[in-house]
């Protein structure tokens, strides 16, 4: 997903490439559990929230499969169909393979618009196709080299329940069909991100255990101009993908983010997270402590709270403290350029994921897709076996679009509340986080008596135990929709007009005659009445 900001001042004309995604990797040593994760926020203001489905098939020697630019529906070629495709359940599948990317762009120069393979595409294809992370690698890479490469550049992360990787990769140009790319392996140990900024910097050259890469990455690189040193000293980052202050205050920060919560040692790096300096951050670190589901929940809601990038307190986050701001990201002011933050959590987001990986049960148990709409911050993390054979009504395709409102759809009801909040945000976050809290809870808890009852299931019947999950995922879903829509509800009655309603555990609060009872005028925060006052002076002076 990208979407690319001109800006002009009096001296110079340039051009942002300001891109909108974020993930996280866990290895499985990483984790608390022992399981692989990985995030993904997809956020993109022409992209609905929804949850794909392809069913496991069989297809006859010599069937084609169309494929369609995934950004826009564009028609671009037809491929080989597998004989044999995998059930795939949003960018999971039913080998517990999970799939994520984040744009990095790159050099404009090196896209292929004769290229049949786009970047999403390239994602749900190999889903289909491929069981484990390594086997994963080798298809999208074959892919493109057959069927070239459409989109600019991408970093891909992959995992399945054993192994997380980063897979970077660019085009070569309209004239060299293909692309160039090279994929590390995350130490089962470590923790990695990547967040619209290419990453892998310097890599082994014979280790294909941990690192594979396409014959070419560094010849090519020297041909075009864009290295010329000792290939043991090559970066994949700086050749295709050379920093900038956009690369790294509006991408690069937000793997910092992630970083310094679980690593004492990154705090150094805010002034490079700033754009200030310019030392590259590590691929991957070893966390402080092992991480947990709800840590990696937590941080894809992350803000940049209790750091220097806070920016929920300044006057841009306005009387309700609100850690939003509108597009565009940059702006101007007397001739001088400046930006927004753009943290992990934001409102365009249409879907996010954290996949859950376990190696120690069967795959239809052990994959878990932990699955809501729009903002990371303001959604429900739903549990969605990898296996299930039927979305849940509320994550179909179909069930409205960006320009069809449903009241049965997640994202419609999910954008609903959240327009609601971002409006007061103080106040009414809190009911919002509680409510999340709530539901969250349950569904973690209830996790380890559903892998009972499913295993049980599996030992007799593998098929009963993919009804049974299916079946889980789609009433969990509905459970949290159905909360959801009454917790819409709720706020515009307690909110309504500017004022706080009495209320307590969630019901309002009526007076001795049965009828509704005085509402609360909070009007606004202290030091906004100051700051009017310090502007406008004794405009609004009461005068007796």
């Amino acid at each position: 997903m990208r979407k690319i900001l001109l800006f002009t001042s009096f001296f110079l004309v340039s051009q942002i490439c300001v891109f909108a995604c974020t993930n996280f990797l866990v290895g499985k040593n990483a984790s608390l559990n022992g399981s692989t994760m990985i995030t993904y926020s997809a956020d993109s203001y022409a992209l609905f929230g929804e949850l794909y489905h392809w069913p496991a098939k069989k297809y006859s020697k010599g069937e084609k499969l169309k494929v369609y630019e995934w950004d826009s529906g564009k028609y671009l070629g037809e491929i080989a169909q597998a004989l044999q495709t995998y059930n795939v359940v949003g960018n999971m599948n039913e080998h517990q393979l999970t799939i994520a990317e984040t744009t990095f762009g790159g050099r404009e120069e090196l896209e292929d618009t004769n290229g049949i393979m786009d970047y999403g595409s390239l994602i749900y294809i190999t889903l289909q196709r491929a069981k484990t992370a390594k086997e994963a690698i080798k298809v999208m890479t074959d892919l493109v080299a057959e069927y070239g490469y459409y989109s600019g550049g991408e970093s891909f992360s992959i995992g399945d329940p054993n192994e997380v990787w980063v897979l970077e990769m660019i085009g070569k140009g309209k004239e060299n069909k293909g692309a160039v790319w090279v994929a590390m392996r995350i130490p089962d140990d470590c923790v990695s991100a990547h967040a619209n900024q290419a990453r892998i910097q310097q890599f082994p050259l014979n280790d294909p255990s941990n690192c594979v890469y396409s014959k070419d990455v560094i010849s090519f690189a020297k041909e075009k101009g864009y290295y010329t040193g000792k290939d043991e000293d090559f970066s994949f980052a700086k050749a295709y993908n050379p920093l900038d202050f956009g690369g790294q205050r509006f991408c690069e920060a937000r793997v910092w983010s992630f970083f310094n919560r679980y690593n004492k040692d990154m705090a150094k790096y805010v002034t490079y997270a700033q754009g200030k300096t310019q030392e590259p951050m590590p691929l991957y670190i070893k966390p402080d402590k092992k991480l947990s589901l709800t840590d990696l929940q937590t941080m894809m809601r992350d803000h940049y709270e209790g750091t220097e990038l806070d920016w929920n307190n300044d006057i841009g986050a306005g009387p309700f403290k609100s850690p939003y701001r509108w597009a565009p990201l940059t702006w101007e002011s007397d001739s001088i350029q400046y930006c927004n933050e753009r943290p992990i959590a934001t409102q365009q987001t249409a879907f996010t994921f954290v996949s859950e990986m376990r190696s120690w049960l069967p795959n239809p148990i052990g994959g878990v897709l932990w699955f809501g709409t729009d903002d990371a911050a303001q959604t429900v993390y739903t549990p969605v076996y990898c296996s299930i054979t039927e979305t849940p009504e509320c994550y179909r395709v179909g069930n409205g679009d960006l320009y069809t409102f449903s009241w049965t759809s997640s994202f419609w009801i999910q954008n609903w509340v959240s327009n609601m909040v971002y409006n007061k945000y103080d106040y009414m976050h809190t009911d919002l986080a509680k409510v999340q809290k709530e539901l969250e809870t349950k569904f973690i808890l209830e996790q380890g008596e559903t892998d009972k009852a499913a295993l049980e299931l599996y030992k007799k019947s593998p098929e009963q135990a993919v009804k049974y999950l299916t079946e889980y995922s789609q009433k969990e879903a509905q459970y949290a929709f159905d909360k959801w829509k009454k917790l819409g509800e709720f706020l515009i009655i307690k909110y309504m007009d500017g004022i706080v309603r009495k209320e307590k555990d969630g019901e309002f609060i009526r007076n001795e005659h049965g009828e509704p009872s005085s509402p609360q005028r909070v009007g606004y925060p202290k030091d906004f009445y100051q700051r009017v006052v310090k502007e406008t002076g004794d405009k609004y002076k009461v005068l007796y």
